[in-house]
């Protein structure tokens, strides 16, 4: 995909675009949780629940803390902050575009006027 940021790729989209994912994301949304917390959540089973992080830690989407014999998924903050930039991108074009149109529309106008 070209023009996109740096960090900000297809692999982050793709990750985010399996629904369970997208569940799990939004769960650790409000803090750290355990694969058996989140299996728990979603109504996974665990197994699930782990392949499903491992994807999200793979993309760089999740870190992974051991803690005695848990393990503790929080969100990393970078792919979203891409994320975010890569939208607002789109916003200033649009907003350039009705810029563009709104100039047009008033030299419309004025034409008409005269």
């Amino acid at each position: 995909m070209s023009g996109m940021n740096p960090g900000m790729d297809m692999a982050t989209l793709s990750a985010l675009a399996e629904p369970n994912r997208m569940k799990i994301v939004e769960l650790l949304r409000d803090g750290p949780l355990t694969v058996g917390e989140i299996a728990d959540q979603l109504g996974l089973r665990q197994p699930q629940a782990s392949k499903h992080l491992k994807v999200l830690s793979d993309n760089g989407i999740v870190d992974v803390k051991a803690e005695a014999n848990r393990r503790i998924y929080k969100l990393r903050p970078e792919p979203f902050r891409a994320l975010d930039s890569w939208v607002k991108s789109f916003q200033r074009a649009m907003e350039e575009r009705f810029d563009n149109l709104e100039d047009y529309l008033r030299e419309l106008q004025n034409k008409e006027n005269t």
